[in-house]
């Protein structure tokens, strides 16, 4: 039987040409030509089968659906992030900066499923096996049985995979892995999709769960082509600060579960443990109220968190400076621009620092109200009151918009000994929140105003 061989495709034109070369020979664009792979008999041998056997046409209403079975990983914040524990033939991607934790989580998940009686199988690209038992001993897993294979091809990968049949296997990284059909380096976007295709063929295939790791580039993003996400059914992020023990694993797709699902983990000497109350390592420890300090209840996929949001207004002179960390910096210019027009209070000729504590980063708009009140706390040198949260969006024409789940919000903050609240007036409690009290407002002047009568 006739081997494979690669040819060059356009993504222009889909014209093909038997070595790489700058411009396409058939429409003249530049550097379109991707490495792939034809077969010498066309038409005999088909590469891409379908992940499934083909099926006869069905009414949606008529095909049987039923929820997926999940086995818990032993790690109550990752079964949360992959919405309960892994899933039989699910694909996990996995990105994170170099030196987070990602192989430490994995390791250590695997030997929890390994000790609950699943077979596991580890492939590291990047290590040897010495390398990976000596991070064993070290995270404390002594006596550890999950299987460990140091392998780059993917061909051998595939061979161990069939043979030994594991529930759970780990590729670290997928950008190490490289098939001998295709000539160039591994790590090319035409590696890295052809192996992660085979690989994700061969989960759906055979019933196994298989997570890969993937690499991501200086901007954060995971490196290597687009296809590579919509290729798997989970894409999970870790993010964090490396300098900080704290680390955050957020979903970014899951076709099992809560997209923007978090789940908290703490670095330690025995490796990554979870964080049963997050909103713990969001909040300052203030002995006693500070100028510039609102906290605003979050919501994290399914999660509500109480997040501190700093501010620092201070002179800045002819060309003041708006900083943002954790949130968006040109929302912020939006909200000093609604302060002024509609609550009278200036800040132009002031440099204004937003900081969302903890290294998260908030992306709703439900953090308007806390982020506002935090800069006019700040400005005035007045603290807000102990124990007092706020949240909501607010609009260009001063209006406070609600967010969604404000209930949960408001029962979050109260379990956690909050008092006061100042919240949209569509998300008031129809019934009294016990142990708090709440202040509904329509619009910015009037949550300064009640700020303002505090002091």
């Amino acid at each position: 039987m006739a081997k494979d061989k690669s040819v060059f495709t356009c993504t222009e034109c889909g014209g093909t040409s038997p070595k790489w070369l700058g411009k396409c020979p058939a429409c003249g664009a530049w550097n379109t030509l991707i490495e792939s792979l034809a077969s010498a008999e066309s038409g005999t041998k088909n590469r891409f089968a379908a992940l499934a056997s083909t099926a006869e046409v069905a009414v949606l209403a008529d095909i049987e659906a039923s929820d997926v079975d999940r086995t818990p990983t032993g790690h109550a914040e990752l079964d949360r992030v992959l919405g309960g524990g892994i899933v039989e033939g699910g694909v996990v991607l996995i990105g994170g900066d170099p030196g987070i934790g990602k192989s430490t989580l994995l390791l250590q998940a695997l030997d929890s499923l390994q000790r609950a009686g699943k077979k596991t199988l580890y492939v590291t690209g990047e290590e040897s096996g010495a390398q990976v038992a000596l991070r064993s001993r070290r995270l404390g897993l002594d006596g550890s049985q999950v299987s460990v294979l140091a392998e780059i091809q993917l061909e051998k990968i595939l061979a161990t995979l069939t043979a030994r049949q594991p529930d759970v296997a780990v590729i670290d990284s997928i950008q190490t892995v490289y098939s001998e059909q295709l000539s160039s380096a591994p790590g090319s976007v035409a590696q890295v999709r052809e192996c992660a295709a085979h690989l994700t063929r061969a989960a759906k295939a055979a019933g196994v769960c298989i997570v890969l790791v993937g690499h991501v580039t200086k901007e954060g993003a995971l490196a290597g082509p687009r296809v590579l996400e919509h290729m798997v059914d989970t894409v999970l992020y870790f993010e964090g600060d490396t300098h900080s023990q704290f680390r955050l694993v957020r979903a970014i797709k899951n076709r099992f579960g809560a997209v923007n699902e978090i789940g908290v983990f703490a670095m330690t000497e025995k490796g990554l443990k979870g964080v049963s109350n997050p909103s713990a390592i969001f909040l300052s420890q203030h002995a006693e109220p500070v100028p510039g300090s609102c906290v605003m209840v979050t919501l994290e996929g399914t999660r509500p968190l109480l997040v501190e949001i700093q501010a620092l207004v201070d002179s800045g002179g002819p060309s003041p400076r708006r900083l943002s960390v954790g949130l968006d910096k040109d929302r912020l210019a939006m909200l000093l621009a609604v302060l002024h027009r509609h609550a009278g209070v200036a800040c132009m000729d002031q440099d204004v620092f937003i900081n969302a504590v903890g290294g998260v980063r908030i992306g709703e708009p439900a953090a308007d109200m806390a982020v506002m009140l935090a800069i006019t706390s700040s400005l005035r040198g007045k603290p807000l009151p102990k124990g007092f949260i706020a949240f909501g969006e607010v609009g260009l024409a001063g209006e406070v918009r609600p967010a969604p789940r404000g209930q949960e919000r408001l029962r979050e903050a109260a379990k956690l000994g909050f008092t006061m609240a100042i919240v949209p007036k569509a998300n008031a409690p129809k019934k009294p929140v016990q142990g708090m009290t709440v202040h509904a407002v329509e619009r910015v002047e009037e949550a300064l105003q009640i700020v303002r009568a505090w002091a």
